[in-house]
């Protein structure tokens, strides 16, 4: 992997009413033409992504918007889609005049506020207008400012120091993917089964993401598939501090891995790392009430190509049927899309969102929550239909294993027959 992944990296959007300057803004601080700017309102029809490196705070992402102020049929669907980046801004730029803040302005700054979002607001347009009025009404709204005219170029460094002053604390102290979990020195035995969705000569982002976090932690980490597992296990000196596997081979990987050994899945780990590992637990037992005719959602944060029995489209709704009868309808949706109809679904069952941010995954979860939809996601949901979950929450909760976990005779002897 050559770059950083876009769920990693600060996402800062860019908010405002059309020709404030947006796409200049967005062009002065990265240095190049990344949008196209025009004297004609509306220019920006979708949302514009540009990632960079901006020191000191290293991997961000720029996303610039459609006018909040956009009219029509067509304005109506473009505002929805820059509403719709409110769900993923870690934090926002409100870009407007220097010599103007009106209406617009004080509402979109009210809904920031709200949704405490950290903003900067950005006096463009400077030379111009002088920014003298409209700086003490933002003082007044209680929000930071900075003054540049993008066009030429001034101001942009000193708004690039806002936007570093503008970045909560908790920003640079993110948890890692295993924190707590593992220590220096641990080994971690990592399954990882090829199948045909696994990029040809690459394997997948949580698996990459998981292999960075156990190396940045000076542990070790030693890779296999799941027929391969009970070897990798017998041939370490010293027990692992864990094993962590694909969702798709839980129960698998559960029975040949010895209890003593703790045991999760990626999926799991993500569902910490990026959402409400104990909001996902709570929704799984939703599970055990779902009716033959209910209706469930399965999202998805990526927009891969499915290949024959796709985790999410096939082997869950198939797993879930089983349980509860074959009459269970399951809508899938991926990417940035999530419906505004929610109420009609009896479970949300997510991915681990590895392409997210987890300011989106958690805006998710309180939407369903909000909602009164239940929400889990794909690996905590595997573990509950196949009698583990208990055992796979054992690394992050500290819960004991209940006696429905495979024993640990068991997964010690097929660990020898199979090293045998």
């Amino acid at each position: 992997m050559l770059r950083t992944p876009k769920s990693l990296r600060l996402h800062i959007a860019i908010f405002g009413r059309r020709n404030v300057g947006k796409s200049s803004v967005l062009n002065a601080l990265t240095g190049q033409d990344v949008a196209v700017v025009s004297d004609v309102a509306g220019t920006t029809t979708d949302p514009v992504e540009k990632p960079m490196e901006l020191l000191p705070l290293g991997p961000v992402l720029f996303v610039d918007t459609a006018g909040f102020d956009d009219v029509g049929s067509l304005g109506e669907l473009r505002t929805r889609k820059t509403a719709k980046v409110l769900e993923r801004a870690d934090i926002a730029l409100l870009v407007t005049e220097a010599d103007r803040w009106g209406e617009y302005e004080k509402r979109w700054s009210a809904e920031l506020k709200r949704r405490q979002l950290p903003t900067l607001v950005v006096l463009n347009k400077i030379d111009t207008a002088e920014p003298g009025t409209v700086a003490v009404q933002v003082e007044q709204a209680g929000l930071p400012w900075c003054a540049a005219s993008a066009t030429e170029g001034t101001g942009v460094l000193e708004a690039k120091r806002a936007i570093v002053r503008t970045v909560p604390e908790d920003w640079y102290k993110q948890a890692g993917i295993l924190d707590g979990v593992v220590g220096a020195g641990d080994s971690v035995i990592m399954v990882v089964p090829i199948d045909k969705e696994a990029p040809k000569g690459r394997i997948i982002l949580p698996q990459v993401q998981t292999l960075r976090d156990i190396l940045d932690k000076r542990a070790r980490a030693v890779v296999t598939n799941e027929v391969d597992l009970p070897r990798a296990i017998a041939t370490l000196r010293t027990r692992p501090a864990l094993v962590i596997t694909d969702s798709q081979v839980f129960e698998q990987v559960a029975r040949a891995t010895p209890v003593a050994i703790p045991m999760t899945s990626f999926s799991i780990a993500f569902a910490r790392y990026k959402g409400d590992l104990n909001a996902f637990v709570d929704g799984a037992r939703k599970i055990d009430t779902l009716g033959a005719r209910d209706r469930i959602l399965i999202g998805e944060a990526c927009t891969h190509h499915p290949i024959g029995d796709d985790i999410g489209r096939e082997k869950i709704p198939r797993w879930l049927r089983g349980k509860v009868g074959s009459g269970l309808r399951c809508d899938v949706v991926a990417g940035h899309d999530f419906p505004d109809d929610l109420e009609e679904y009896a479970l949300v069952v997510h991915c681990g969102a590895c392409m997210f941010n987890r300011r989106e995954m958690l805006f998710r979860i309180l939407t369903c929550q909000g909602r009164g939809v239940p929400i889990t996601n794909y690996g905590i949901a595997i573990a509950h239909l196949h009698g583990i979950l208990e055992r796979s929450l054992v690394p992050f909760l500290g819960r004991a294993p209940e006696p429905s976990c495979i024993p640990a005779e068991e997964g010690l002897n097929a660990e020898k027959a199979h090293v045998s």
